[in-house]
């Protein structure tokens, strides 16, 4: 006779409180006070069910479950998606990690614009796989590299796509000066 099988517990990639999932972000409490902490479930590169957390807009928190739930469905391999503060907020580290991420108070490269991660209305998606491309040919994080339709890379016709565009959301990968192929972002 057979066991019945037990739900099978995901792996911890994360699991802070908001508290600590912001600590020592230079964020002002107005721009903190929107943010909510999310968590999500994914299958990673190792085929195994992970847990991860977001730190996004709260208006966003619906369609980020949904759209693990249907990454999770799907079987979209995520490497790990895990607060940025754990990176000591930097940027390069996360991508150099193939990390997702969504908050980090920070500005748009090279300008001083506050980029929509500042404001936790942006998502990067496994950066190593998903990097961006700029118009000179750099590639970030260095060493990444774009291969449309491998695991886990995003590209125009990724079902993928879909569920973030019928939520609303734009892609980096849709830019003109540049190919941020692992940023989706929502607006206001």
């Amino acid at each position: 006779m057979t066991e019945p099988s037990q739900p099978v517990s995901p792996l911890a990639d994360s699991a802070m409180t908001f508290p600590e999932a912001v600590a020592g972000t230079q964020a002002p409490p107005e721009a903190l006070a929107p943010l909510s902490l999310v968590d999500v479930r994914y299958r990673a590169f190792d085929g195994r069910l992970h847990a991860g957390q977001l730190v996004i807009h709260r208006d966003l928190a619906a369609d980020i479950r949904a759209i693990f739930a249907w990454m999770e469905r799907s079987r979209f391999p995520v490497a790990k998606v895990v607060p940025i503060v754990r990176y000591g907020w930097s940027d390069d580290a996360s991508m150099a990690d193939n990390n997702t991420s969504a908050f980090n108070y920070r500005f748009v490269g090279g300008t001083e614009r506050l980029s929509l991660h500042a404001l936790g209305r942006a998502v990067d998606l496994n950066p190593r796989i998903n990097p961006v491309i700029y118009g000179d040919g750099r590639i970030a994080p260095p060493g990444a590299a774009y291969r449309p339709g491998a695991p886990g890379t995003v590209y125009p016709a990724h079902p993928l796509m879909e569920e973030f565009r019928r939520r609303g959301w734009t892609w980096g990968g849709d830019f003109k000066t540049l190919k941020d192929y692992h940023h989706f972002e929502k607006r206001a």
